[in-house]
């Protein structure tokens, strides 16, 4: 089948034809570009028109496919997206016709209105859904598409990852034509959740490392608005803080490698906290430490919608 028969056999779902979508985000792309070893079309960034990297660019490609090749394997059955987050998120990119996800891991929260995701790690692009939208193997850095690409472009949890901010909201300026929506988390809210306090300080020094200051995002897009996204305490979706009502899953190892700071702190790390959970849930310390969390719906842990119009 021709790249463009497959896409109207219904591997994305774009709001304009097939051939129009394709010409404009990558123009003189040709069906000899499809490989055909892969269950569902993606291609790598060198396999684009004009998509060499550069030396720096090309050490972000490769630290981002080590990451999530190894840590990313149980995204499936751990990180499926949470319908009331699905909701704000989908609020947020208003009434854009057409998204590109950047960072776009297994695809979680792509709108039907997706016409492509952008996304370093071929294990992440192998479990996305057969529907879904195509996926490029490609950094945030250098987003191999034209500018202007879409009207609303959305990185939900990813720019912690990149290793060049500015070059990566840079590029998330140029394809988007009207929105950007970043789903990051506030460090100062975030290190005071209770697991990164009392029981894995370790984790929360890792993320120190490498969180975004919420100012800094703002600044880079030039403006933004910032919107709280509280969690269930039935969340659906694995990140960090979803079990904050739920500690037990915490001490579950398939739980922990869906967890990017948990996962690349490493298991030898953790051990000693985890174990003082397991004791405090045993002896329902933990219950009694935290029954102020036992009666509560949502719980406010630092994660934060950046919304900007340009």
């Amino acid at each position: 089948m021709s790249l463009e028969g497959t896409l109207r056999a219904g591997w994305c779902r774009p709001a304009l034809p097939a051939r129009t979508v394709l010409d404009r985000l990558a123009p003189g792309i040709e069906d000899t570009t499809y490989p055909r070893d892969l269950k569902r079309w993606h291609l790598t960034a060198c396999e684009w028109p004009n998509a060499a990297l550069d030396g720096l660019r090309s050490r972000a490609i490769l630290a981002a496919v080590t990451t999530y090749d190894t840590i990313g394997r149980t995204y499936r059955s751990t990180r499926r997206p949470d319908p009331r987050v699905a909701v704000q998120i989908h609020a947020a990119l208003g009434d854009a016709e057409t998204v590109i996800n950047v960072g776009a891991g297994a695809g979680s929260y792509e709108p039907p209105r997706t016409v492509l995701a952008v996304e370093p790690s071929s294990a992440m692009i192998a479990q996305r859904p057969a529907e879904s939208a195509p996926a490029i193997q490609a950094t945030a850095e250098s987003i191999p598409v034209t500018d202007g690409a879409a009207d609303a472009v959305m990185a939900l949890l990813t720019v912690h990852h990149w290793s060049d901010l500015t070059a990566g909201v840079r590029e998330l300026r140029r394809i988007a034509r009207r929105r950007i929506v970043i789903l990051t988390w506030d460090q100062n809210i975030s290190r005071k959740f209770w697991l990164l306090d009392e029981y894995v300080p370790e984790a929360a020094a890792f993320d120190e490392t490498r969180a975004v200051a919420i100012d800094r995002l703002v600044e880079l897009l030039g403006g933004a608005r910032i919107e709280t996204v509280p969690i269930p305490h039935d969340c659906t979706d694995g990140f960090g803080a979803a079990y904050w009502r739920r500690p037990e899953a915490y001490l579950d190892p398939v739980v922990r490698a869906g967890m990017s700071h948990l996962a690349l702190t490493g298991e030898r790390v953790l051990r000693a906290g985890l174990a003082r959970l397991a004791d405090d849930l045993s002896s329902r310390r933990w219950h009694e430490r935290h029954a102020d969390l036992l009666g509560r719906e949502t719980l406010d842990v630092g994660y934060r919608l950046v919304v900007a119009d340009l």
